[in-house]
């Protein structure tokens, strides 16, 4: 089984439709969404239709979805990404609104042998930074393997004999080969708004026949991007983050 793994897009549909061209020709039998559809990004009508196409699909919701939404506030977002969410509620389509409205809350575990949440898996609008963080989160995991996503950095946790370990995935192609009898969380990065400095989009795959997730990042139309940004008079900083990926 091959699994497209990606998360936080954030209305950048530019880095999403770069992301579904450069796998255009590898197999993927499902895809598997870890939370932010919306937030920051122009394109939040796209995103979310581009994303009900796919099938099959496995999804859940992130904070920015849940306060487009209306199911959380906006008192712990900072004045910029605020502004980007009373625009998106005044933008979004009803039906779309439904959609994110109707997301589930993580975790999830999908086929039996895999974890997601958004977050954390005790909490969806937790930040895991750290190996302390990782291991309360091992703590609630049932799986050998645990995607997440909210850093919109790329991290590797691992957990074995009580020892945990964390690693930063650097450059545009990485992959690791999960061990027997290790445990992982994975964050395979934001396609809509990395933050390691990095613009490329970023998003993985896993194949559980080889047991490797490869990390993968592709160039897109970032300016196509801040354009869209700048014309729907959201913040200038929204759009300006995107070249300099932070």
């Amino acid at each position: 089984m091959r699994y497209l793994i990606f998360t936080d897009i954030h209305g950048n549909l530019e880095a999403l439709l770069a992301m579904f061209k450069s796998i255009q020709k590898k197999r993927i039998d499902r895809y598997i969404f870890l939370g932010d559809l919306v937030g920051y990004g122009a394109s939040p009508n796209e995103v979310i239709q581009k994303i009900t196409a796919l099938k099959p699909l496995s999804i859940i919701r992130g904070n920015h979805d849940k306060a487009v939404s209306g199911l959380d506030s906006v008192q712990t977002f900072n004045p910029i990404a605020a502004s980007a969410i009373f625009w998106t509620k005044r933008n979004i389509t009803p039906k779309n609104l439904e959609f994110l409205t109707r997301l589930k809350q993580g975790p999830e575990i999908v086929d039996g042998i895999i974890t997601i949440c958004h977050g954390a898996p005790f909490d969806e609008d937790y930040y895991i930074f750290g190996e302390f963080d990782a291991a309360e989160a091992f703590q609630d995991i049932q799986t050998p393997v645990c995607f997440f996503g909210h850093t919109h950095f790329p991290y590797v946790y691992s957990s074995s004999d009580g020892s945990k370990e964390g690693t930063f995935v650097e450059g545009n192609a990485f992959e690791i080969r999960l061990e027997k009898g290790v445990r992982y969380l994975i964050n395979p990065g934001s396609v809509g708004q990395p933050r390691d400095r990095n613009s490329r989009a970023a998003f993985a795959v896993y194949d559980t026949d080889t047991r490797i997730v490869k990390f993968l990042r592709v160039e897109y139309d970032i300016e196509g991007a801040k354009k869209r940004i700048i014309a729907e008079g959201l913040p200038p900083a929204l759009a300006e983050r995107l070249s300099l990926g932070i």
